[in-house]
């Protein structure tokens, strides 16, 4: 088997049912959701076993669930019936938010992104996971998508922010508030 094609040669790209260019509002949604894997890998590969393996598990399924989400991005004609992401994934997301916030100290101010690595590249994931979402509301206004992926990436950037404040506080190291930030956040 080879890797290339030289099916992309000319400047398009195949879509499930067509072609578009490669800088398609499409390709770029599900193109920033494959670099977003990849940081959720990377994060994944730094997670201690022995203090993450809960948060590794679930880095390896979100892997997973992304592959659907750039999938279900992927339709140059919709077809619903072949959408993968459901709304129970982004409930399941909420239940995995609530489980790492109860283990994380009270903030009332923004924090600067940071801290120790694993924690600094699950902030990564969050802002990659962000543009992923701005890019999937761009395509939707041109063309019709699963909105039930659009909201796992916004619940999504959530569960990074959550995930890399418990990597801060499991390794003791504190969050550092950006000192010219109001209070933001109630509790």
């Amino acid at each position: 088997m080879t890797i290339y094609t030289r099916t992309g040669d000319q400047g398009q790209t195949s879509v499930i049912g067509g072609r578009v260019y490669k800088d398609d509002e499409r390709v770029e949604a599900y193109g920033t959701i494959d670099e977003l894997n990849s940081f959720v890998g990377l994060a994944g590969s730094c997670a201690d076993q022995a203090k993450f393996a809960d948060l590794k598990e679930d880095l390896q399924q979100i892997q997973q669930e992304l592959f659907d989400c750039g999938s279900d991005l992927a339709f140059a004609k919709v077809d619903e019936r072949r959408f993968k992401v459901t709304p129970d994934m982004a409930e399941r997301l909420e239940s995995w938010i609530d489980r790492y916030e109860a283990e994380n100290p009270v903030i009332e101010k923004f924090i600067l992104p940071g801290g120790t690595e694993l924690a600094s590249l699950l902030h990564v994931c969050r802002t990659v996971c962000r543009r992923a979402e701005r890019q999937a509301v761009t395509l939707s206004r041109k063309a019709e998508v699963n909105w039930e992926a659009v909201k796992y990436l916004n619940r999504l950037s959530d569960f990074f922010f959550a995930a890399a404040r418990t990597a801060n506080a499991r390794q003791q190291t504190p969050d550092v508030e950006y000192i010219r930030s109001g209070k933001v956040f109630r509790n």
